[in-house]
C-alpha cells in the first residue's frame, strides 16, 4: 500500500512540475498562428541604431519577416526576404512561453532548429518579454547593452488572416 501511494505521489509530483500554467497556454494560443514583424525599433536611449538581431541578420532585415507558430508541438520558423542586406529563407524554431514569477512577466523563448526539429546550436536560444498580446497584435521586448547602455529592442507584430 506505501509502495503505491509513494508511485502515485511520484506521478503526481512530475505532472504538476512539467504542466502550463492557464496564463501562459492562453498566450500560447493567442500566439499560434501566422504573423508579420512590422517594425523594429529602440526605447530608452537615443541615437541611431544598427545591430544583428538573433546572431542572425541586421534589424532592417527583420522588418516584414513573417513568423509563424505552431502550438501543438511548440515548433515554428520565421522568414527573412532575399535582398542585397539580408541571407533571406526560412529559420526554424523550437518555442514555448514562460512566466517569470519574480516579475509577474510572461516570455517568448526560442532556439533554432533544423527542418527535422533537431537543435542546431547547442541549446542557444533567446527570450523576449511579451509586452502586449492580442488576438490580432503583439509587442515583445528585449533589453541589451550598448557601451555599458541599456536599449530596448521593440518588435511589433501584426496577425496575419
Amino acid at each position: 500500500m506505501k509502495k503505491a501511494f509513494l508511485v502515485l505521489m511520484a506521478i503526481a509530483l512530475v505532472s504538476v512540475s512539467c504542466s502550463v500554467s492557464k496564463s501562459a497556454r492562453g498566450q500560447r494560443n493567442l500566439l499560434s498562428g501566422t504573423w508579420n514583424l512590422d517594425n523594429v525599433s529602440y526605447e530608452n536611449n537615443t541615437g541611431n541604431f544598427k545591430s544583428v538581431i538573433f546572431n542572425d541578420a541586421e534589424d532592417i532585415c527583420f522588418e516584414d519577416s513573417e513568423w509563424f507558430f505552431r502550438d501543438n508541438n511548440s515548433t515554428g520558423r520565421y522568414t527573412i526576404s532575399p535582398s542585397t542586406l539580408c541571407n533571406g529563407g526560412d529559420r526554424y524554431i523550437r518555442w514555448s512561453v514562460v512566466e517569470r514569477p519574480e516579475n509577474y512577466t510572461s516570455q517568448l523563448q526560442f532556439k533554432f532548429i533544423n527542418e527535422k526539429n533537431k537543435d542546431i546550436d547547442g541549446g542557444v536560444g533567446y527570450r523576449l518579454n511579451i509586452a502586449a498580446l492580442s488576438e490580432q497584435k503583439m509587442t515583445l521586448k528585449s533589453n541589451v547593452s550598448v557601451d555599458g547602455e541599456s536599449v530596448t529592442i521593440v518588435y511589433d507584430f501584426t496577425k496575419k488572416q
